[in-house]
């Protein structure tokens, strides 16, 4: 796994999810992305999908952020 920061969070992700890293830092402003971070922190988990239609989940474990992608 990786990690990369995506407006000041820090995120993990395996070569599957990278794309959905991406999305959320590149695509999404820091109040749209901020609400699945925020919502995982909560709930423990955050589904959504990036514009081309993969699904992807933003899960809260331990005190850290982990991407995945659903299939």
């Amino acid at each position: 796994m990786e990690t990369k920061e995506v407006h000041g969070y820090k995120v993990m992700y395996d070569d599957r999810s990278e794309s959905g890293a991406d999305y959320l830092r590149d695509d999404l402003s820091y109040q749209e992305a901020g609400v699945f971070f925020e919502y995982a922190k909560r709930h423990g988990e955050a589904q959504f999908e990036d514009d081309d239609d993969r699904e992807l989940t933003l899960h809260w474990k331990n005190g850290v952020f982990i991407l995945k992608r659903r299939d």
